[in-house]
């Protein structure tokens, strides 16, 4: 069993082959695949975590699609001075499919 821990967007997943992960909105080349950073490989009893091995690991992947998360609300209210304030935001998503981890 093969898995490795990518570093995506500001957070790590733990990925295997035909794993599908919403990351933030990342770009893709002309082919519609990128190709994620790996933290730790995890290759049956080895572990890799060196960084100068690491280096020649590459986990690539499928772009499936973009699409947006759900909507979040900020409301920031101070009482007796007649302050509201009212904002919200939705992050842009890519949704993709692990295709090798070598």
């Amino acid at each position: 069993m093969v898995f490795a821990v990518v570093r995506a967007g500001g957070r790590q997943e733990k990925v295997e082959v035909g794993t599908i992960v919403t990351l933030d909105r990342i770009k893709a080349d002309e082919n519609g695949n990128v190709e994620l950073a790996p933290v730790l490989l995890v290759d049956g009893d080895k572990i890799t975590s060196d960084a100068k091995a690491l280096a020649k690991v590459k986990v690539t992947a499928e772009v499936l699609g973009d699409l947006r998360g759900p909507k979040i609300v900020i409301q920031k209210f101070k009482n007796k001075t007649g302050y509201k304030k009212r904002q919200g935001h939705r992050q842009d998503l890519t949704r993709v499919k692990v295709t090798g981890i070598k």
